[in-house]
């Protein structure tokens, strides 16, 4: 198999898909250099594999999901600066395979896990 890496965003307070949220992709080795910018789409979704298998690598990554700015945009009404604004998460992937990454987020809270 071939490694690839895919994500996806929830929003936990309205039960939904957090479409049009900003997602940045980062490799962290052996220095922090962007790869890729995307948006989700109305699945919460992004449109292709964030990593897809032609440019996968092992190695250390950091995907940056820009909460604050989709809160800001859904109408969430916070005091400034927001408790969440950008949410970094930091993995590692060992073998080539597939690694999905999702983020369940709220305005005062996020959880993540290494889905399938």
């Amino acid at each position: 198999m071939t490694g690839f890496l895919t994500t996806h965003v929830l929003d936990t307070a309205n039960g939904a898909p957090a479409q049009g949220m900003r997602i940045e992709l980062y490799r962290l080795d052996p220095e922090r250099r962007l790869i890729k910018e995307t948006v989700t789409n109305h699945d919460g979704r992004t449109d292709a594999q964030i990593l897809p298998a032609a440019e996968f690598e092992t190695g250390e990554y950091e995907l940056v999901f820009h909460v604050g700015a989709w809160l800001d945009a859904q109408g969430h009404e916070a005091a400034k600066p927001r408790f969440l604004d950008q949410i970094p998460l930091r993995f590692g992937m060992s073998e080539q395979d597939h690694y999905h990454v999702p983020l369940l987020i709220s305005p005062y809270g996020y959880s993540t896990y290494r889905g399938s």
